[in-house]
């Protein structure tokens, strides 16, 4: 049998990664990061989920031009869609590749995961929040993470503790000297 459009190389079917994205390979090239979701929220499950892009939207991407500060993930009409993603026009496109730098875009999961996402996030006042932005084998990702908005006096709780492990880490690599 010869290898289909859903083949990987070599002819070995690719499926996709479910559970906990820390699993990921070395192989992905990481395009950019939400830096403030990790402070702001506390990060109860992961998902990868495939991003629908649009023309010269590509190769914006692998320029880095992606803003995510303010991005979030929502059910709408039984799909999922990135929005507040901000991909800046790609500084070599044609005049008629021109594109709305903040238009929602679609994310792609089964159906079965999105049915969940949305009972838990309107049952539990669950956030979806996009992680990072990557690459793939060449295929755009978005690491999705189900969050919980965190209160100010968590907030000073988790600062309080990550400093007190650094702390600890700068102690046992003084001691080890």
């Amino acid at each position: 049998m010869a290898p289909g459009p859903a083949d990987g190389a070599g002819g070995q079917r690719r499926v996709a990664r479910t559970g906990s994205a820390d699993s990921h390979p070395d192989d992905r090239d990481v395009v950019a990061r939400n830096r403030r979701a990790r402070a702001a929220y506390e990060i109860l499950d992961r998902f990868e989920c495939g991003l629908v892009l649009a023309g010269s939207e590509v190769k914006s991407l692998r320029a880095h031009t992606v803003q995510m500060t303010n991005a979030y993930a929502r059910v709408r009409d039984d799909e999922m869609w990135l929005m507040g993603l901000r991909v800046a026009p790609w500084s070599h496109a044609a005049a008629g590749d021109a594109y709305d730098p903040d238009r929602p875009r679609k994310l792609l999961m089964r159906r079965a995961q999105i049915d969940r996402l949305r009972a838990r996030t309107e049952q539990d006042r669950l956030q979806l929040i996009p992680l990072s932005v990557y690459f793939v084998d060449g295929i755009a990702k978005v690491e999705l993470a189900l969050a919980r908005s965190r209160r100010l006096y968590d907030k000073r709780q988790a600062l309080r503790k990550r400093e007190s492990d650094r702390e600890a880490e700068r102690a046992l690599r003084y001691r080890r000297r």
